[in-house]
């Protein structure tokens, strides 16, 4: 990326404001939602195309865009898109078109606007965030504990998290490596950990959370998340010495792996007398919140 290039996208984000707390960007004054989805931000088209035109019926002309470049060009502009719930006026969520930042700079390509060329550049600065990113994770890490916290997560939770995570990708970069590649096979492999570890699946463990498209893993305590830190590290490892190839193998290896959390586990639950599964979720009350609460009532229980 020129320098010239870079100086323009720091004068462009002065007219935009960001924050990564909330669903919404503003520019130049006007509202823009956007849903974080597969670890990138998908911003509403409809939004767009009204701040871009100003039209009284944005939604008419996204219509109307689409079908013009169908037919004069042959594109179709939905393609650059995907069907992502975002809350509307009436505070209810609806299915609306969505594009990230490639997406959505190819479809601003199709619209005649004044205000085209900063936003254009504002998308190059997200863009660039993210390749500053790949080039130092350390940024990423930031970013990651930054939303945890303004969820309400405390650090020390944040960090077993992050660690996770970490363990997780050494093992699925494992398998992988070994040829894993298909969505069903890792799912798989995951529940044959998660059953060993916990005696359910990860669909049976969110039931139980009563969590329903959130991460499991973001609504474990600290015990539920080392215990699945200590499974899935236990399996690769395993997977390495074994030098295991074939997926007959693999599920081995990930119910050997569960085992041994599993074991964990229950030596935890018999000498305190109770388990170390919870159903709560982090849905009403965030963590720090709750870690607060539990404190309070320990001491009130020591202190009658």
């Amino acid at each position: 990326m020129s320098i010239q290039t870079k100086v323009l996208i720091i004068r462009a984000s002065t007219d935009i404001n960001m924050d990564a707390s909330k669903a919404l960007v503003v520019f130049q004054g006007k509202n823009i939602r956007r849903t974080w989805f597969n670890d990138e931000w998908f911003f509403s088209i409809i939004d767009i195309v009204a701040v871009l035109t100003e039209s009284i019926d944005a939604k008419d002309y996204w219509y109307r865009l689409k079908q013009r470049e169908k037919e004069s060009s042959k594109i179709e502009l939905s393609t650059f898109c995907r069907q992502l719930k975002l809350q509307s006026s009436d505070n209810k969520y609806y299915e609306t078109d969505c594009a990230n930042a490639e997406g959505a700079f190819r479809i601003i390509q199709s619209i005649p606007s004044p205000k085209a060329e900063p936003f254009k550049l504002w998308l190059a600065k997200v863009g660039y965030d993210r390749v500053k990113e790949i080039e130092n994770p350390e940024l990423a890490q930031e970013r990651m504990k930054k939303l945890y916290e303004l969820k309400g997560y405390s650090k020390e939770w944040i960090e077993k998290r992050l660690r996770g995570i970490a363990i997780r990708q050494e093992l699925t970069d494992e398998w992988k490596n070994r040829e894993v590649s298909k969505e069903v096979e890792f799912a798989i492999l995951t529940n044959e950990i998660s059953k060993a570890t916990f005696g359910k699946t990860v669909e049976e463990y969110k039931d139980f959370k009563k969590l329903k498209k959130e991460n499991l893993r973001d609504h474990m305590d600290d015990l539920e998340l080392i215990l699945t830190m200590l499974g899935e590290a236990t399996t690769t490892r395993f997977t390495k010495d074994r030098d295991s190839k074939e997926f007959p193998k693999l599920k081995k290896d990930a119910k050997d792996g569960g085992d041994v959390a599993g074991s964990t586990r229950k030596d935890i639950e018999q000498k305190l007398g109770k388990t170390v599964i919870s159903n709560e979720n982090f849905l009403d009350k965030p963590e720090e919140q709750k870690r607060q609460i539990s404190k309070n009532k320990e001491e009130l229980s020591h202190n009658p």
